[in-house]
């Protein structure tokens, strides 16, 4: 597949955050890569058994928000975040998550995530912040 074959393939749905179209009063949505970018989010910030209908849906990161930030807890992390991605999104291969501690803000992680996008071989790359002993970013504050 390719051009525009290979992004339908990919899929549209609801932009995430919900949002409503000003002019339409429709449901705004996303598309392709963008759909993806935002899959990734809700993946990550979602706690397993959070869902009633798939409690298995989600990410065990929050398991770690309260916990040391050390090597081991980086990498099990790391692995966590890759787990999670591979289970509950199939567009994407090749990925690769590295944890590492920003040094200008305590306690905030900046979680990269590089991945390809199966139908089209785009490499993209996300940098998710997750916060130490207050949870995820924007939620915490």
């Amino acid at each position: 597949m390719q051009g525009e074959n290979a992004k339908s393939f990919m899929g549209t749905g609801f932009r995430f955050p919900v949002q409503v179209d000003e002019t339409t009063g429709r449901m705004k949505m996303s598309s392709f890569e963008e759909d993806i970018k935002e899959a990734i989010h809700i993946i990550l910030t979602t706690k397993k058994g959070e869902r009633v209908r798939n409690p298995h849906f989600g990410c065990g990161i929050y398991e770690y928000a309260f916990g040391t930030t050390d090597f081991t807890s980086l990498k099990s992390m790391e692995r966590e975040i890759f787990n999670a991605l591979v289970m509950w999104e199939p567009r994407i291969q090749n990925i690769q998550v590295k944890a590492g501690i920003d040094l200008k803000e305590e306690g905030k992680l900046n979680i990269s995530i590089d991945y390809v996008v199966r139908m089209t071989n785009n490499p993209y790359n996300l940098v998710f912040p997750f916060y130490m002993n207050e949870g995820f970013g924007e939620n915490a504050k």
